[in-house]
């Protein structure tokens, strides 16, 4: 097909503006963009190419002709409107929690696993959570030199991983007078009730992202699932503590790995710097990841805490990599495999 009809649904939000911005920077081949959001919204005018498009609310909309829908509005209204793009002919990329468990919908990484988008059974492909997609490209490629047998994730998860609303929370407690008397006082400051995160995030982090979901959290349960699922590996032992910092954006995962075979630092350290969309450095931290398309990593050496044990650390920017650039890049995939416009309209109820 010359050219992509393409929706982007959510495209106010905080990830929607993104994926805008990276489908002119690729230059996707868009021969049409529609942009959907909330009915608040319907009728606001975004800019793409050089051209004004009006916002489209979902209600009612024709979603004919349509061949790509990027989506980005939350797990319950993406369960809902979903099927119904599908059902029209398109293929989805969710960027939400809601299809990625569901065996007939492949979870992918544009770099990692792109073979699992030859079969799109129900017309939808799920983006996994932006900290499980900073950790796993490290992960495949130690468990291809190593075979991984455990994997311990601590998680440095950003304000904008909450969306606008974290970001903005942020900003107004880092804005308070008198910071520096927390040195001795964890109280000599008054951050108000927190709206968004547990606890005061600003000066503090806080050991609970997500919500309780027995014992763990949410955000530990999707990065334990999902990296299984995408690895391919569903008896792996894996362990997470999901932690939230007071950083704008730029997800970090520090990662404690046992392997079947021990691997030689050195060569894992080459083997990574190899990898598409792995950038090995020195110090990798969420603020140099922050506008970044790769995952920055480093900090790697052995450890004799597990047997054939290896540490090292992850950062990638959760808006980019971690959300919007996956979801473009699974466009491309599935435009290079012959996917879109393949027909789907007549094979959906």
């Amino acid at each position: 097909m010359s050219g992509v009809s393409v929706a982007v649904v959510g495209a106010t939000g905080q990830v929607g503006s993104v994926m805008r911005a990276i489908l002119e920077e690729r230059d996707f081949p868009v021969e049409q963009i529609r942009f959907f959001a909330s009915q608040a919204s319907a009728g606001r005018e975004l800019e793409f190419q050089g051209e004004r498009v009006a916002v489209e609310g979902l209600e009612g909309a024709d979603l004919a002709g349509l061949d790509l829908a990027l989506f980005s509005i939350g797990a319950t209204n993406a369960l809902e409107w979903a099927p119904r793009f599908a059902a029209s002919g398109c293929i989805v990329v969710d960027n939400s929690s809601a299809f990625r468990m569901d065996p007939q919908v492949p979870l992918v990484v544009a770099e990692v696993n792109p073979e699992a988008l030859d079969e799109v059974p129900r017309g939808i492909v799920a983006n996994p959570n932006c900290t499980t997609m900073v950790a796993v490209g490290a992960l495949q490629v130690i468990d291809r030199l190593g075979g991984l047998v455990r994997v311990v994730a601590s998680t440095y998860q950003a304000a904008s991983g909450a969306g606008r609303a974290g970001v903005e929370e942020l900003d107004a407690q880092l804005r308070r007078e008198g910071l520096r008397a927390l040195t001795f006082d964890g109280a000599a400051v008054d951050f108000g009730a927190p709206r968004v995160f547990p606890a005061p995030l600003a000066a503090n982090v806080v050991p609970l992202a997500g919500g309780l979901a027995g014992d763990d959290t949410t955000e530990e349960l999707k990065f334990v699932n999902e990296s299984r699922k995408i690895l391919s590996r569903p008896d792996l032992a894996v362990a997470a503590t999901c932690v939230r910092v007071p950083v704008f954006t730029g997800h970090a995962v520090s990662l404690v790995v046992e392997c079947k075979r021990q691997i030689d630092p050195q060569q894992l350290r080459s083997e990574l710097a190899a990898t598409s969309g792995l950038r090995l450095v020195d110090l990798p931290t969420p603020q140099a990841a922050a506008g970044c398309d790769e995952v920055l990593v480093g900090r790697v050496r052995a450890t004799d805490a597990l047997p054939n044990g290896l540490a090292l650390f992850v950062a990638g920017d959760n808006l980019r990599k971690g959300a919007a650039l996956n979801a473009v890049q699974l466009g491309e995939a599935l435009l290079e495999r012959g996917v879109l416009g393949a027909g789907r309209a007549s094979s959906c109820s």
